[in-house]
Order: structure tokens, then C-alpha cells, then sequence
């Protein structure tokens, strides 16, 4: 086998692992947010993987320009993103809960103190209260 056909088989099993770690993700992570995080980037990277072996094999082994192949990786890494903000956004307003565990639980309260029309604490204010 040559050096090609060596990455594009390298490709496809990385791929292939990232999109089976994705969807293992979806179903074990416990809460909304943390199971849209792992799908989002490991089937991201999968994807772009296998998009990009079949972009070497068709441009390279096959001899054909394959100009799909592109806009496919274009649409997947410009969309992926965009979608997985749009959720987070609609889980935000639905003020969905995340688990108790979760970091950064402050953000949860500063937005629901700004929801409620209280302002968020200054720099002065934080100084004064220790």
C-alpha cells in the first residue's frame, strides 16, 4: 500500500471512531448541554475526516476533481456550529436546567437576575462585599 492510501485508511478509521464517540455521547452524557457538546465536536471532526479521505481518493486515486466533496465539508463545519449555538440559545430561554454538578452554575444565576430586571454585580460592588 502507498503512503496515500495508507492516510486515506488512517482517515476513515479516525473518522469513523469520532462519529461512533459522538453518538456514544449523545446517549451517556447526563444533561441537555453536556450531550450537545460531545456530539457536536467529535462528529464534527468524524465527519470532516471521512469527507476529507473520500476527497483524497476521488482527487487522487480516482483522478477526478471532486468539487461536492468541498461544499460538503463547508456546509458540515460552517453549519454544525451554528445550530449547536441556536440550541444552546432556545435552552437558555427556556431557562432548561442543567445539572447540579455543571460548572459555572453563576452564569445560570446572572441571567436570571438580569431576566428579572436586577442588575449584575460591579467590580465595586464584589470589592465591597469582602
Amino acid at each position: 500500500m502507498s503512503l496515500l492510501e495508507w492516510s486515506i485508511a488512517i482517515l476513515v478509521m479516525a473518522g469513523a471512531l469520532f462519529v461512533l464517540l459522538g453518538s456514544f455521547a449523545l446517549i451517556k452524557l447526563p444533561d441537555f448541554y453536556t450531550r450537545l457538546h460531545g456530539p457536536t465536536k467529535a462528529t464534527t471532526l468524524g465527519l470532516g475526516s471521512l469527507v476529507l479521505a473520500s476527497m483524497l481518493f476521488f482527487n487522487f486515486v480516482q483522478q477526478q476533481l471532486s468539487l461536492q466533496q468541498f461544499l460538503i465539508a463547508l456546509f458540515l463545519f460552517i453549519s454544525a456550529p451554528v445550530t449547536a449555538y441556536m440550541l444552546i440559545k432556545v435552552a437558555l430561554h427556556q431557562k432548561l436546567v442543567p445539572m447540579l454538578n455543571t460548572r459555572h452554575q453563576d452564569l445560570m444565576k446572572q441571567r436570571d437576575n438580569l431576566a428579572k430586571g436586577n442588575d449584575l454585580p460591579t467590580v465595586e460592588k464584589l470589592a465591597d462585599s469582602d
